[in-house]
């Protein structure tokens, strides 16, 4: 195997390519910028571009704390202390509901193009290279090849599709705007000859939206003839057309929406994109792009069975040997990060920045309690350190915003955010008493700002980041509870993510299970990194020594991994953890991964069981849990 950083090094073939067009979103193929974003299905008859914008979400400037949430944390901490789990989850279930569970990440829309007297076509093939960040469609209709290249511009703000053929004259398409919202408008301005589509999206959970968003989409022909009607543009017997798509919207930050027009930034942005000639953008995005892509290279060799697309490689993979296979998802998710996280922008959602619903799994939110940092994972390990200045951004904005979480429900001082947020940064439970009762996703951003330094050395960025790590420390010094029996300090009353570990009777046809608890592995896991890191951060950047040595005497006090009855790591401070438990989170491995405190070298106990843990919640041979591989 051989794994090199070197800037501009040959790629082998790092291509997802198909013998036939997406039958669904799924199969189609993302591209992006960091802002803008598509999903391109290479239909020969009408094409299907889906756009995103990374700041189209439903909503306004919010924050979902329900203040009255503070006069029941003690009474859940004493429940939990005196061992009525499920008279404390029952409290959790009536009292600790938030204002609301977050808003919804919003498609902008589609741009389809009917391609008359394409129904027949053959030869057909459609790619992604991700060595280039360039999808390109191709077929043949009664001997002619016609050619589609689309990519999302790394150099500007705009998405472009080319359509072109190896003869002239033959280009005869329609284009129009399709947008997915109410009171949406698409139409045609004549006079200045665009597409133009604008909405708002929908109100939610009693919060009114009002990001309003403009899309503009501009041809541009070589040859031919365009025909503009009310809704639709018509394009004939061109050489080529090239669409330039701009989306621009009203938000400024998670405070501040703009009173400027969004129709005003997409025009000049379409300007700027327009102001070049198509193969110098395409040189251009190409290389911006690569000062990105080109510093990893992963070979594990390659066999006949990289000859085959991309659908039939992945069918085989268990029955054949495709080592390339392996390099190429290697690739393609730090393709995805590059293209969903560039600095200045907003970081990659639950779904990157690809999402085609108005109403989308979890909102497509920022699920801070595990999948927003796995989005993360690939950024400092594989050369892309600079993709977590968004990330880096929000973590600073949660700490604002989470300072009301803090004080109003926990009657704490520094921040604190739950397991999920949004655009507007919202730091209160999401999804009620037993998902949203975990104090901690904070905690675990806080890694990749430390993770950031270690890799970066970059001492600067520490010390502009240490009062972050520093109130998201002070908050658990704060709420850390001496708990009655073993007289350690817990985080109470929290979960571990997702699980639970008992049920009761609601009545005789339904039982309610219970996840909220005190002393979860995890919790204690992640306030022990967080002291450590504030610690080490302080001694580095010579200051705040009174406050280090106050959380080292706190973390000397925190409960200690345990061994449970199975052989397992305990996921709880109880030894409750069922022996089938086959739950899609780990959580309490995160001592393990990413967070390392468990070593075959200096805790082998621990990790033979978290090697224990893994076999009887996984197939070790692959090793998935939690999203990610360990080897043993």
């Amino acid at each position: 195997m051989t794994l090199l950083c070197h800037r501009g090094m040959a790629q082998n073939d790092l291509r997802l390519w198909y013998t036939q067009p997406a039958s669904n979103w799924n199969e189609a193929l993302p591209i992006g910028n960091g802002r803008l974003a598509a999903m391109v299905f290479g239909k020969h008859t009408t094409e299907q571009i889906q756009l995103n914008e990374e700041t189209i979400w439903t909503g306004s400037p919010h924050n979902n704390i329900n203040s009255n949430m503070q006069q029941v944390v003690p009474e859940l901490r004493n429940l939990l202390f005196e061992k009525k789990y499920d008279a404390a989850q029952k409290l959790s279930l009536e009292k600790m509901k938030a204002s609301q569970n977050g808003m919804s990440y919003q498609p902008a829309g589609d741009l389809l193009i009917y391609m008359s007297g394409h129904e027949v076509a053959s030869d057909y093939s459609r790619e992604l290279d991700i060595s280039t960040a360039i999808t390109t469609t191709s077929y043949t209709v009664s001997g002619v090849k016609f050619f589609r290249e689309t990519f999302a511009d790394f150099g500007g703000n705009t998405i472009i599709v080319k359509i072109y053929a190896n003869e002239p004259g033959v280009v005869n398409c329609n284009a129009w705007l399709r947008i997915p919202h109410e009171k949406a408008v698409t139409k045609i301005n004549k006079d200045d000859k665009y597409l133009l589509g604008e909405a708002t999206p929908k109100s939610q959970e009693g919060i009114e939206s009002k990001i309003k968003y403009s899309i503009v989409v501009k041809p541009v022909l070589e040859g031919g003839r365009i025909v503009y009607s009310d809704q639709e543009v018509a394009i004939r017997h061109a050489d080529a057309v090239t669409f330039y798509i701009s989306i621009a919207s009203n938000f400024t930050d998670y405070k501040t929406l703009s009173d400027s027009n969004p129709l005003t930034k997409a025009l000049a942005d379409i300007q700027i994109g327009m102001s070049q000639p198509y193969s110098v953008l395409k040189a251009k995005h190409t290389s911006q792009y690569q000062q990105f892509f080109n510093r990893v290279y992963l070979n594990l060799g390659t066999t006949d069975a990289a000859k085959l697309p991309t659908d039939q490689r992945i069918k085989n993979f268990n029955s054949s040997h495709d080592p390339q296979l392996v390099s190429l998802y290697f690739q393609f998710g730090r393709y995805l990060l590059i293209s969903s996280s560039q600095a200045g922008n907003q970081p990659a959602n639950l779904q990157g920045k690809w999402n085609d619903k108005t109403n989308p799994p979890w909102d497509s939110k920022y699920t801070i309690n595990i999948n927003t940092e796995m989005n993360y994972w690939p950024s400092e390990i594989t050369s892309l350190s600079e993709l977590s200045e968004p990330l880096f951004k929000m973590v600073k904005e949660l700490s604002q915003s989470g300072k009301e979480a803090a004080q109003k429900i926990y009657g704490a001082r520094g921040w604190v955010t739950h397991h999920n947020t949004d655009l507007w940064r919202i730091t209160g439970p999401v999804d009620g008493g037993f998902y949203g009762i975990w104090p901690m996703g904070g905690a675990w951003l806080c890694r990749h700002i430390w993770e950031h330094y270690l890799y970066t050395g970059d001492k600067a960025f520490l010390n502009e980041f240490y009062p972050v790590l520093r109130e998201a420390a002070l908050f658990y010094s704060d709420v850390l509870t001496e708990e009655p029996e073993h007289k350690w300090l817990v985080v109470a009353p929290s979960m571990s993510p997702e699980n639970s570990y008992m049920q009761y009777a609601v009545d005789s046809t339904k039982k309610q299970s219970v996840s909220i608890t005190a002393g979860a592995t995890m919790d204690n896991q992640l306030v022990f990194e967080l002291f450590s890191t504030v610690i080490r951060a302080a001694a580095i950047l010579q200051t705040d020594k009174l406050f280090a040595d106050t959380i080292r005497l706190k973390r000397d006090r925190l409960p200690p991994m345990q061994i449970g009855k199975h052989g397992q790591l305990q996921e709880w401070m109880y030894d409750w953890d069922k022996q089938n438990d086959k739950h899609r989170h780990i959580s309490h491995l995160y001592g393990l991964h990413p967070s390392n405190q468990i070593s075959p070298f200096h805790t082998p106990e621990l990790f033979a069981a978290a090697r224990t843990t893994l076999e009887s919640r996984g197939d070790l041979s692959t090793g998935w849990s939690m999203g990610w591989k360990v080897n043993f």
